[in-house]
């Protein structure tokens, strides 16, 4: 499981790369990407390894690394 090496939370989010202003949450579980319940399949865009990624608990952000 990935954590935020700052405050070793287990959630984070990735902006649109069109609206800097959408977020989509989401959780890194064994390799997995697992978004929020609420977030509808076509409106996830894609993520590669690399990916801008931001914690949702402290100002953290990097590349999503697997």
């Amino acid at each position: 499981m990935m954590k935020c090496p700052v405050c070793s939370s287990v959630k984070f989010y990735i902006k649109d790369p069109d609206d800097e202003y959408e977020t989509y949450g989401f959780e890194y579980k064994d390799g997995t990407i697992c978004f929020d319940a609420h977030t509808s399949e076509p409106e996830i865009p894609e993520i590669g390894e690399g990916a801008e990624t931001f914690c949702d608990k402290c100002s953290w952000h990097g590349k999503l690394i697997g």
